[in-house]
């Protein structure tokens, strides 16, 4: 799962247009620790995979996906704002967070009503 978790990163990473550092600086951890996730030679931290996710804007599931699929669609959207500073990046993380469990508590709602 490690060696998942690293590739879906480095993908990401990549298509973004990050750097190993630049992604260490804005989940405040070194390059080095980047490398070692991305080869799979160590395992994330729940933290980390929480706060990596967050600076990608897209899904922690998508990160430990091995749906390719489910990866593919996440690319398609997914984009970079120069502009924003790491606090702006972080806040919109935590919005995109916010809606998606807004989502599925409605799913659930849905679901109850239905039975």
């Amino acid at each position: 799962m490690g060696k998942t978790i690293g590739n879906n990163i480095q993908l990401f990473r990549k298509k973004l247009g990050f750097s190993q550092q630049q992604l260490g600086d804005l989940i405040e951890v070194p390059r080095e620790l980047i490398s070692y996730y991305e080869r799979g030679s160590r395992e994330v931290s729940l933290l980390h995979l929480e706060k990596i996710a967050l600076c990608l804007n897209i899904d922690m599931e998508v990160l430990l996906s091995e749906n390719h699929e489910i990866i593919e669609s996440s690319l398609a959207f997914a984009f970079r704002a120069d502009d924003l500073s790491p606090e702006d990046r972080k806040t919109i993380g935590f919005f995109k967070e916010i809606v998606n469990n807004f989502i599925k508590m409605k799913k659930i709602e849905k679901r109850g009503v239905e039975d």
